[in-house]
């Protein structure tokens, strides 16, 4: 009887163990479902958005070509245009343009009747005056190229200026320490324009430094500029 009963309550024991785990697997199972339902919505909707943008993507597209084929049309038409209304201008100029040389033909040939004889009484004037005027040339040539003709100076003992900012300045002209001694603040911002600086003449002093160098004072500059000529000078 005993074995029977404990029989009886295993079976029993067992059912719902088992309706108790069929439970738990079922509500998952549900569960899963769910989520692939909903899953299979979003990528439906995801999808629909898709052929949406497409659409409109091709919409664009055709739009696109649309206004390039009417860029395309546009100067061809202005083109047609210009030319048939280009020559309406010329048939209107052709009649004032004769009338203009009629008008001008008896004027000419009056005019080149009556100075012929005040030209050739006025011919030798202009030769007495040419004279002058070409020996008063010759010295102004001559002033004009004398600046060019002194020693030019070694530009790289300036702290500031290398073998390419020394390139420059020689294009431009400056080719003495006196030169750059006697620039004005309208000098300096031409020359940084044309080096690319902004403000390293002044920084650097170069003005400073060409003014000792230019009166002979190497001790001074010694003293006030003593990286200048070392490898780091420019």
């Amino acid at each position: 009887m005993s074995t029977f009963f404990y029989m009886l309550l295993a079976f029993v024991v067992g059912i719902l163990a088992g309706w108790f785990i069929w439970g738990r697997l079922r509500g998952e199972f549900d569960s899963l479902r769910g989520d692939l339902d909903r899953t299979r919505g979003e990528r439906d909707r995801l999808r629909a958005d898709s052929d949406r943008l497409k659409g409109e993507l091709d919409a664009c597209g055709r739009a696109r070509a649309d206004l390039e084929s009417r860029l395309r049309d546009a100067p061809a038409a202005k083109a047609g245009t210009d030319k048939a209304a280009a020559p309406a201008p010329a048939a209107l100029m052709s009649t004032p343009a004769a009338s203009t040389s009629a008008k001008a033909a008896p004027a000419k040939s009056a005019a080149a009747k009556k100075p012929a004889a005040t030209k050739a009484a006025a011919a030798p004037k202009p030769t007495a005056k040419a004279a002058p005027s070409k020996k008063a040339a010759a010295p102004a040539a001559k002033n004009a190229a004398a600046p060019t003709t002194g020693k030019a100076d070694n530009l790289r003992r300036l702290i500031g200026i290398g073998s390419v900012n020394e390139k420059l300045l020689k294009g431009l002209g400056v080719t003495t320490y006196a030169q750059i001694a006697a620039w004005t603040d309208a000098d300096v911002k031409r020359v940084e324009e044309v080096l690319n600086f902004d403000g390293r003449i002044a920084r650097e002093k170069w003005i400073e430094q060409a003014k000792l160098l230019a009166a002979g004072d190497e001790a001074e500059f010694a003293r006030q500029f003593p990286s200048a000529g070392t490898a780091s000078n420019s």
